[in-house]
């Protein structure tokens, strides 16, 4: 017997926009006078990021990075490579990278050891949401928009085998038998 999914909306569209909202503020506060380099994890990051940086109110210049640690499941493999590089210069300039969720820890914890070897001035990260119950690596989160139960959310541009990333909400995913 095939098993359904049921969603449970965890955050609304309009908690979001408002937490999107606070987070850009102290961004644009924390990076006035520059022009930072901000780099979004892909794929998930896209809405959140499309949406923080129309808030930001300072120059930037945005490129993206592609991981792969998942594959098709659930959990992540703790294996991690790079399948899209950055391809904007950043030596010397502030990077802010900008995530959906930290989970584990093992993809960002990597990504922020590889920008670190392109010997930026500085690199701070950005996230939506924040599972600190899941962390098998620390990780330093410089912006958090929510920190969330462990549970498999999806929506707002997170996915369970690219499905679901369309939502408006943020939602947990359940598999009902």
């Amino acid at each position: 017997m095939k098993s359904k999914s049921k969603l449970t909306v965890l955050h609304t569209g309009e908690e979001i926009k408002a937490v999107v909202t606070r987070l850009a503020d102290e961004i644009t506060q924390a990076y006035a006078g520059k022009c930072p380099l901000v780099i979004g994890v892909l794929k998930g990051s896209f809405i959140f990021m499309a949406d923080l940086v129309r808030n930001l109110n300072l120059p930037l210049e945005l490129d993206f990075i592609r991981l792969s640690s998942y594959g098709c499941g659930t959990e992540s493999s703790g294996k991690v490579k790079v399948i899209q590089d950055i391809i904007t210069p950043s030596e010397g300039r502030d990077v802010l990278v900008v995530e959906d969720i930290v989970d584990s820890g093992y993809s960002i914890s990597f990504l922020l050891g590889y920008l670190q070897k392109k010997k930026p001035a500085s690199v701070k990260l950005c996230c939506l949401m924040d599972k600190p119950l899941r962390r098998k690596v620390p990780v330093p989160v410089d912006y958090v928009g929510f920190t969330v139960p462990d549970k498999f959310l999806v929506g707002y541009g997170l996915d369970c085998a690219e499905q679901y990333r369309n939502l408006p909400d943020i939602c947990v995913l359940e598999e009902s038998k």
